[in-house]
């Protein structure tokens, strides 16, 4: 099993390698990155406002495992604010092959988006399989049955539901207690959260700490490569954006010229893990961008979406619909950008949050 754990990072590797090989033109990818301003911060937080602590930046793995010797040498390195081990390993779920991480539901919350329901946490709790959608649907899951789980033991486990990851290549988790049941590898591998990073520099420092036959992955720049293959709109019409990446960049562009593309992407992510999760929210928020409907129901457009009533669940109007709501209050000015930011969400970490992945998506731009 130690030898198979390496599969989860690995197909982060792989396709990773992949897609960034692919040899689609640059164009295609990117567009001229404007980095992101850091203005002055705004008002204080309302008193129990609901946070996500960090975005995962990196992910390294290593066939022995990493040592907690090699952890607190990763904690010391420039630029790292947060690092988090998790067990691994592939396994047999439901009769289908999957990639399953073994986490501490309290460790591991604050490194998902924001968009994952509170009792997808209770479940993981209470040692049920939490999977991503695209999982579910390929291992044929239904939430509150019990499916065969073959690893190093073969045991029947409830199916909880499914939630977004933000971890390439994972299929679902499970806790810290069924992790060990099933006999996955113990801490086959490692998040790193360093929005203020050089992550370029900070991959060769990982490597070299955790040694030869290491594997590390920057998920930022798969993050961007992966949102220009997913498409928003199949067969999209001429003019309309088909795929996410794209869908940042005219939004921003048509809706809210002054504001980089980066801030909704830091933003789709961050809420729904680009549309992989949309709600609704524990507060009733829906679709990618996590609106409410009563905030909906004022700033929902139509943008590239089909003519008619605007839809929450489209990101062909919500990304747009966000763009258009940011750039009314102040997002297009960077001297108001955080304000802006702060009335989409009202929590300065929330703001702190948004401003960093922006920045790190334009430092990691192609």
């Amino acid at each position: 099993m130690a030898a198979a754990c390496v599969s989860v990072a690995g197909l982060a590797v792989q396709a990773a390698a992949a897609t960034v090989g692919s040899g689609i033109p640059s164009s295609h990818v990117s567009s001229v990155s404007v980095p992101v301003p850091q203005p002055p911060a705004p008002p204080s937080a309302p008193a129990g406002a609901q946070r996500q602590d960090f975005v995962p930046d990196l992910i390294a793995a290593v066939p022995g495992g990493i040592t907690p010797a090699q952890l607190a040498k990763i904690r010391k390195l420039s630029g790292v604010t947060a690092v988090l081990p998790v067990d691994g390993g592939k396994v047999t779920v439901n009769g289908q092959s999957a990639n399953v991480l073994g986490v501490s539901p309290q460790a591991f919350r604050p490194w998902t988006p924001l968009s994952t329901a509170t009792s997808v946490w209770s479940d993981l709790t209470q040692g049920q399989l939490i999977s991503t959608d695209a999982a579910a649907r390929k291992l044929h899951l239904t939430a509150g049955k019990s499916y065969q789980v073959s690893a190093a033991i073969v045991e029947q486990v409830p199916f909880g539901g499914a939630a977004a990851l933000s971890v390439p290549g994972a299929d679902a988790i499970v806790n810290l207690a069924r992790s060990a049941q099933l006999g996955l590898a113990k801490n086959f591998a490692v998040l790193i959260s360093a929005p203020q990073a050089n992550l370029s520099t900070l991959k060769s420092q990982v490597k070299s700490v955790i040694g030869h036959g290491s594997q590390v992955v920057n998920l930022v720049s798969y993050s961007l490569v992966t949102a220009s293959q997913l498409p928003v709109e199949t067969n999209a019409p001429a003019g309309v954006p088909a795929n996410w990446l794209d869908l940042f960049q005219k939004s921003a562009a048509q809706y809210c010229q002054g504001m980089s593309w980066t801030v909704l992407a830091a933003i789709a992510e961050i809420e729904s893990g680009d549309g992989a999760n949309d709600g609704p929210s524990s507060a009733g928020a829906l679709g990618p961008m996590q609106f409410l409907p009563s905030t909906w129901a004022i700033w929902g457009i139509d943008g590239f979406g089909p003519v008619g009533s605007p839809d929450i669940m489209n990101p062909l109007d919500a990304v747009p619909s966000a763009a258009s709501m940011l750039c009314a209050d102040g997002g297009g000015n960077p001297a108001t950008l955080a304000s802006a930011i702060f009335s989409y969400n009202h929590a300065t970490w929330y703001v702190d949050e948004v401003l960093a992945l922006a920045s790190e998506y334009a430092r990691n731009n192609p």
